[in-house]
């Protein structure tokens, strides 16, 4: 299942309700069992826990002081986690304002230090390509907007041509279906469009599937 809001705003967005609709558990670390909420919101559904305890054990030996961004935030529960288990910082994208604004209060009431976390409200492929986010690059990347968006490829796009992520960065990506062939027509367009050498590729070095939502990690690998 997604967990993030849409980059792009929701259709009824002014249905979305300020007050916090739902919660979910960070598992693991510092912060277990702590709650971070979530509004009611179109297409905000937290990682499931058995996807997000996948994730963290193949994070293990890289998590501890790592620079994480969490791209399309939603309730957080990625960054948060993360954050729970030795990272050093978080960054959290989100376009929902209240949505934003209820990730502000759940990393007070985690009592999180400020130079820990930065939360920026806005669409995540624009906010990639127009603000300056510190630091660069990120060790470790959260991307599984709404499947149906395919969002992971300007977001993607964005992160490579800004100096975001190098090859030793870690990306994860959630999706509704298998990204292998997307990534290479993506990896196409990126080495089509640079006169720099070595050309680019994704190395995907841990997968599974829980239900239909296929996830994997990655590394950019270059040749």
């Amino acid at each position: 299942m997604k967990k993030s809001t849409s980059s792009r705003e929701p259709k009824n967005s002014h249905k979305t309700k300020n007050s916090a609709a739902g919660d979910v558990r960070i598992i693991g670390g510092q912060f277990k069992r702590r709650v971070v909420r979530f509004i009611d919101a179109e297409g905000l559904r937290p990682t499931p826990d058995r996807l997000r305890e996948t994730l963290f054990n193949w994070l293990l030996a890289d998590i501890h002081d790592a620079y994480v961004l969490d791209s399309c935030a939603g309730s957080g529960v990625l960054g948060f986690e993360a954050l729970s288990r030795g990272a050093a910082h978080a960054t959290f994208i989100e376009i929902n304002p209240a949505q934003s604004n209820m990730l502000l209060q759940s990393a007070e009431q985690l009592h999180l230090s400020t130079d820990t976390y930065q939360i920026i409200q806005g669409t995540a492929e624009k906010v990639l390509m127009q603000e300056q986010i510190v630091p660069r690059p990120f060790n470790i990347v959260f991307i599984d907007p709404p499947y149906a968006q395919d969002l992971w490829q300007p977001i993607l796009m964005a992160l490579i041509t800004q100096s975001l992520i190098d090859n030793e960065t870690l990306i994860y990506l959630e999706a509704d279906k298998d990204l292998a062939t997307q990534l290479k027509q993506l990896a196409a367009v990126l080495n089509e469009k640079s006169t720099i050498q070595p050309t680019i590729d994704f190395e995907c070095f841990k997968q599974t599937k829980v239900g239909q939502v296929v996830a994997g990690l990655y590394r950019l690998s270059s040749s």
